[in-house]
């Protein structure tokens, strides 16, 4: 099938130059360059098709290091394909497109009185979600994360541009407004300052009195220095020292909600002592205070009355709270400021509202559906339970909408990627509020609908904090379900997936896992890559939960996912991918300019 012209090719730069604000000679230079570099710039990208990171020995007590081991092929999985693929299709195949995908990120403001980490009782073994040992570093992972999609900016497979990514909820932890902006400036390739309320310190980790939480100056009499973990003083004020700087994601990205971006730790719904306490000046370090203080908003019988006598104990002082410095900016936003929040953004890499629309900010709904390029489709669903519980649903007004876009795609041949929070293991919350009866749909039926529509190829979703694929068929058609990883929990990975057009009847979607870009053993220089690593390395020592089974097995990771084409691919002509691929990477190579790489 024939390419671009050298005149289609020239009339392209132009354009492209034009809209990129690349001078024409540069841009045309570097598309060229682009063509000729592709397979060596596939071959060097870091991933981890090259290097993995794995538990290492003991350093001390139960305390574990981190150390580097062999790199994993792509595995093809034939579970829903059953039939040998054709070996010629390693020659012939095609990138159609290559996307990031992001998801559970949980990025923290360990100093906001808002954060009731005490919601963990002594041993650590329950409300594990409340604290971590890494809290304070989580901006640091997160900017070290979106560093590696940057790096992988090219896909390791076939040197494709990357044309958007996603990233499917959970971005603030606490439900904080700070935590929010935070989340969207390190997407966007801001620097975030985790000291924009005090230049020391101030939450349980540097408290002696929060013997239940990992205490990085002297942890010792408690149950973190007794597991091992090491003694750090300079820790805490390293955390906050600098600002933290982001590269910025290389490409357009979108985003749903997650549990913990609809209800407080995913759970709960915010109470007026719950939004009181985030922007005040009191932070509790004990689980008795912060349930005397958050139960009681819970409570059914709270009436206006308690409200202030709550209100005036937060400004009082109450057993169990230390004084720490207040911020506006810490409050707990709604659930439509969330999708308001994603339009006070950066023009590059764009789009402004990422998936969200003017009309879901007038109507309220929570959906959004997009081209992600000219051939593959994104519906971007809201899955969380608006009235409590970490797990999910759909409800029937969103399950209608979704069937009825994908009549549509199927009539158009678009290639249809659904993008969630809750995964198919999650999908059975059915708590509902007495005035809204409408239902709620479970896996079982979410996933049958969906096999209803063969160019459904991918569902793409977090929640679980660990790497897992399910294969959805029938007969021998079918979609892959593709769950990510976290940033917040070991073993802190994402991925990159690759819809590969294998010009035999069958497509392929690539699967590749990115570590975040630091070291596996981490240093003491304070650096963002060094915090990370430090991020990473605790995690990997949760000793309430089971880090290492949060990998997967290898049919979880780096994979070549086959299926049969739903459609003749060839109606996608060559000429018209080399036009999607021009235009990619000349917004890449904007980026790579603008950044200086």
């Amino acid at each position: 099938m024939p390419g671009l012209s050298r005149r289609h090719f020239l009339t392209g730069v132009a354009a492209l130059a034009a809209a990129t604000g690349l001078n024409i000679d540069v841009l045309g230079r570097g598309l060229a360059a682009r063509a000729q570099t592709t397979a060596q710039t596939a071959a060097g990208i870091p991933t981890t098709l090259q290097q993995t990171i794995l538990q290492g020995s003991v350093i001390q007590g139960s305390y574990r290091g981190l150390v580097t081991g062999p790199g994993e092929p792509y595995i093809p999985r034939l579970d829903i394909l059953r039939a040998s693929p054709s070996s010629a299709r390693t020659t012939a195949r095609r990138s159609l497109l290559y996307l990031g995908h992001l998801s559970d990120l949980h990025v923290i403001d360990a100093q906001s009185p808002g954060r009731i980490e005490p919601m963990i009782v002594q041993d650590h073994s329950a409300w594990g979600s409340a604290f971590h040992p890494q809290d304070p570093l989580s901006p640091h992972a997160t900017a070290a994360m979106v560093q590696a999609f940057s790096d992988a900016r090219y896909s390791p497979l076939t040197g494709a541009p990357m044309s958007a990514a996603i990233v499917t909820g959970d971005s603030a932890d606490m439900h904080s407004h700070q935590e929010l902006r935070w989340y969207i400036d390190l997407m966007d390739g801001l620097s975030v300052d985790p000291a924009y309320a005090s230049s020391t310190f101030q939450g349980v980790q540097a408290w002696a009195e929060a013997i239940w939480a990992y205490r990085p100056g002297d942890p010792t009499g408690g149950a973190f220095g007794d597991y091992g973990f090491p003694q750090l003083p300079d820790l805490l004020s390293q955390a906050i020292a600098k600002p933290v700087d982001s590269v910025g994601l290389p490409a357009p990205w979108y985003a749903v909600y997650g549990n913990h971006d609809t209800l407080l730790l995913g759970t709960f719904n915010l109470s007026p002592q719950l939004h009181a306490l985030a922007v005040g000046t009191q932070k509790s370090y004990t689980l008795e205070g912060t349930a005397g203080m958050a139960l009681g908003g819970w409570a059914a019988a709270t009436g206006i009355l308690q409200q202030a006598v709550d209100a005036l104990g937060l400004g009082w002082g109450r057993p169990g709270f230390r004084e720490v410095a207040a911020s506006p900016e810490r409050y707990l936003f709604e659930q439509r400021e969330f999708m308001a929040e994603h339009f006070n953004t950066q023009p590059t890499p764009g789009p402004v509202g990422h998936g969200f629309t003017q009309h879901n900010l007038d109507s309220g709904e929570t959906w959004w559906a997009t081209d992600l390029s000219p051939n593959v489709r994104g519906f971007g669903l809201d899955t969380c339970n608006q009235v409590a519980g970490p797990d999910g649903g759909v409800p029937e007004v969103q399950f209608r909408w979704l069937e009825a876009q994908l009549q549509q795609a199927q009539a158009e041949n678009k290639l249809v990627l659904i993008f969630s929070h809750h995964n198919s293991l999650t999908l059975e919350n059915k708590a509902q509020r007495f005035d809204d009866p409408q239902k709620l749909y479970g896996a079982e039926e979410f996933v049958a609908m969906l096999l209803k529509y063969p160019v459904v190829i991918g569902w793409l979703n977090g929640h679980t904090h660990l790497n897992q694929i399910l294969a959805h068929g029938e007969g021998d058609r079918g979609f892959w379900e593709i769950t990510t990883a976290s940033c917040i929990d070991f073993p802190q990975q994402q991925q990159v997936v690759e819809v590969v057009d294998n010009r035999d009847g069958t497509l392929s979607l690539f699967t590749t896992v990115l570590d975040h870009a630091s070291p596996a053993v981490p240093g003491s220089s304070g650096s963002v890559t060094d915090l990370a690593s430090r991020s990473r390395e605790f995690a990997s020592n949760d000793w309430a939960e089971s880090p290492m089974m949060r990998r997967g097995s290898p049919l979880d990771r780096n994979t070549e996912l086959l299926l049969k084409a739903p459609f003749d691919l060839s109606r996608i002509t060559d000429a018209a991918l080399e036009k999607q691929h021009l235009t990619e990477n000349a917004r890449i190579l904007a980026y790579e300019t603008e950044r200086g790489l």
